[in-house]
């Protein structure tokens, strides 16, 4: 008697469960992507499905699906017209009331640099600039504490995206990107930004879009507490009333080899997957397809190649295109692969200086 009311009650419960299956709808994903034309996102899916399979022989466990990017070009825009952290160094030496007349003349030269080529006075910025960029922003942010400075970064975000209707600077994401970011989270990958810009710039643009403090990698400077002077970290102890304020003293820029040897610091271990867009992310990129942990891994390069959605330098992208080709890179095209770019309803216009 016992089996047969167990029989009873069993049947109508795997009739609900199985009601229940069917009738859950399956997220969909890269709904702002080409599908149709994308061989990069055919290369992205397939390598997920490949290595989350625990019957692959190329199957990579939860803990080492990670996943790098880097940010300007890469997820957020770059083309307005220059990077955002030079767009808003120019802005705090040229227009800020509270710092322009205090700028060191160093600093003024950085930035005038960066308001000649947006305004098409030179048509290149001269060798080593982010270097001598660097220098001087460390500089002009100096004094700051971290919260004052996430919120000057806040402020200027909200300020129109230069060449572009309907945008902010802290709205500019390549949207199709986000779906990468969201696909990657839903299939256990770790997803860090390794960033040439500086740290906390990145960080305050990214916290829009979920991602942690603790997942940014960037250029640093170093920072101090308010009272500790010309004291060493080492020989000084920080009271519950003060805070960390930035110096002008410069730590590293994170490009190239660079970006290299902060993941290896600070995350512990070799990408599985890299995300970029520009030569400062193919040392990283080489990082990633050197793993020898893993059999398979794979490295995108983004191109802007669209000129009419964005401001784009065709010229230059061609030769981006051939060169990372050569390397073997998976190529994401802008123009080919995405539906839209910042958002239907964004509209590119003329620069205005």
């Amino acid at each position: 008697m016992k089996r047969k009311c167990l029989l009873i009650l069993t049947i109508p419960l795997l009739f609900s469960i199985s009601s229940c299956k069917e009738g859950t709808k399956q997220k969909e994903y890269f709904t702002l992507w080409d599908a149709s034309k994308s061989s990069a996102l055919t290369t992205l899916k397939d390598f997920v499905n490949d290595v989350t399979n625990v019957n692959s022989p190329n199957y990579i466990p939860v803990e080492d699906r990670i996943a790098t990017f880097d940010m300007d070009g890469t997820f957020v825009g770059e083309l307005y017209p220059t990077y955002f952290e030079y767009n808003m160094l120019e802005y705090r030496v040229l227009e800020d009331a509270s710092y322009k007349d205090i700028a060191p003349e160093s600093v003024k030269e950085a930035a005038q640099i960066i308001k000649d080529y947006s305004t098409g006075v030179i048509t290149k910025f001269p060798d080593h600039f982010d270097m001598t960029h660097a220098l001087a922003a460390a500089e002009a942010y100096k004094g700051m504490t971290l919260k004052e400075f996430d919120e000057y970064v806040k402020e200027y975000a909200k300020k129109p995206a230069n060449g572009f209707k309907n945008m902010t600077y802290g709205e500019s994401f390549y949207k199709p990107m986000l779906e990468v970011f969201d696909y990657l989270n839903d299939n256990h990958f770790t997803n860090y930004v390794v960033s040439g810009s500086d740290r906390f710039i990145c960080r305050s643009l990214v916290e829009s879009i979920g991602i942690e403090p603790n997942r940014v990698i960037g250029m640093d400077v170093v920072l101090k507490s308010t009272n500790q002077g010309d004291n060493d970290g080492v020989n000084y102890t920080m009271s519950a009333e003060e805070n960390l304020v930035r110096t002008e003293e410069l730590i590293i820029k994170n490009l190239k080899t660079n970006k290299v040897k902060q993941i290896a610091q600070e995350i512990g271990k070799v990408p599985v997957l890299s995300f970029g867009n520009s030569s400062g992310d193919s040392a990283m990129h080489n990082y990633c397809k050197g793993n020898t942990k893993y059999k398979r891994t794979e490295a995108f390069m983004l191109i802007a190649d669209d000129d009419v959605r964005d401001h784009a330098n065709l010229e230059e992208t061609a030769k981006r295109k051939a060169k990372w080709e050569a390397a073997n890179y998976n190529i994401i095209s802008m123009k080919d692969d995405f539906k839209t770019i910042y958002g239907y309803d964004v509209e590119k216009v003329d620069f205005t200086f």
